[in-house]
């Protein structure tokens, strides 16, 4: 590819978010608004920049967006209480827990608290679990978003030659289970591996995901590759502080046949695929209504 190699999100965002805008009309219009609850506890400073930015992308796109913020002192026990309510409102059609959490708050027994059919975020048990056995049209937002870019480079998933680097639950091993949906060949890189570019050298296309600031370099990449960069590092570099992934760009891009810039890559695909999940929830939540109470209207 010898163009602009940039493998920009915002488009592919956009036209996520224009299907998810015409299914929220629908749903809408049938009596079914969706709405999305975010759940912060304590200073929401840190993350304030991404809740205002679910909330305007939700809002664009038709669906309801509610912040709910609970005190730094708050209980495990008294968030699943709150959790649990939400599970059984059906005005609330997804639940999405922001990080970080205060140290007495367990996010995995948390997640694990919301009920399946409202787990926007792809990260209850079961929700993981269906991916093993195919069902991935409720995974987790960033390892859905990282393979729609992928696909959005054209490439034949199927037989493809996929590394990914990292290996964490919610990113690394989502993605290695959605590849192997799609029939690509898939090997899992990780900190004990013993030679990384041995692997990522043969690679058609390469996910990296491993909070490391340009781990991955243009001489580890084959020619022509997909580079997908999940990683979001804040360096000081030249006096300035700079948003940079694991993936040294400037000696990758003249490598890789499409790369994900950072930032301007994965992230705003990640947004549009939590919108799209809530309407795959509230989908299901309406199947599940019409199964049980459809034949009493």
């Amino acid at each position: 590819m010898m163009g602009d190699r940039d493998l920009r999100g915002k488009p592919i965002a956009d036209k996520i978010l224009a299907q998810v805008a015409a299914d929220a009309a629908e749903l809408t219009e049938a009596g079914w608004a969706p709405k999305l609850v975010s759940i912060t506890v304590g200073d929401v400073e840190a993350v304030d920049v991404y809740v205002r930015n679910q909330r305007r992308v939700a809002e664009r796109s038709g669906i309801g967006f509610e912040e709910r913020n609970f005190p730094a002192d708050v209980t495990q026990a008294e968030l699943q209480a709150a959790v649990a309510n939400m599970n059984v409102d059906p005005r609330v059609s997804g639940i999405i827990i922001q990080r970080p959490v205060p140290e007495q708050i367990s996010v995995k027994a948390l997640q694990g608290a919301i009920h399946p059919l409202k787990d926007v975020e792809g990260m209850h048990p079961t929700s993981i679990g269906n991916i093993v056995y195919n069902e991935v049209d409720l995974a987790p937002c960033t390892a859905a978003a990282s393979v729609e870019m992928l696909k959005a480079t054209g490439l034949p998933l199927a037989g493809l030659e996929v590394v990914v680097i990292g290996h964490s639950e919610i990113v690394g091993k989502p993605i290695a289970f959605l590849l192997m949906a799609e029939g690509a060949t898939v090997t899992v890189c990780h900190h004990m591996t013993r030679s990384v570019p041995i692997h990522s050298r043969r690679a058609d296309a390469i996910f990296v995901a491993v909070g490391k600031p340009r781990l991955i370099t243009g001489d580890m990449i084959k020619p022509g590759a997909a580079v997908i960069d999940i990683g979001i590092n804040a360096i000081e570099e030249d006096g300035q502080e700079k948003l940079v992934g694991d993936v040294d760009y400037d000696s990758a891009s003249e490598v890789a046949g499409w790369i994900t810039p950072v930032p301007g890559g994965v992230g705003p695909v990640t947004v549009s695929v939590l919108m799209r999940n809530t309407i795959v929830a509230l989908r299901r939540q309406k199947e599940a209504y019409d199964a049980s109470f459809g034949d009493r209207n």
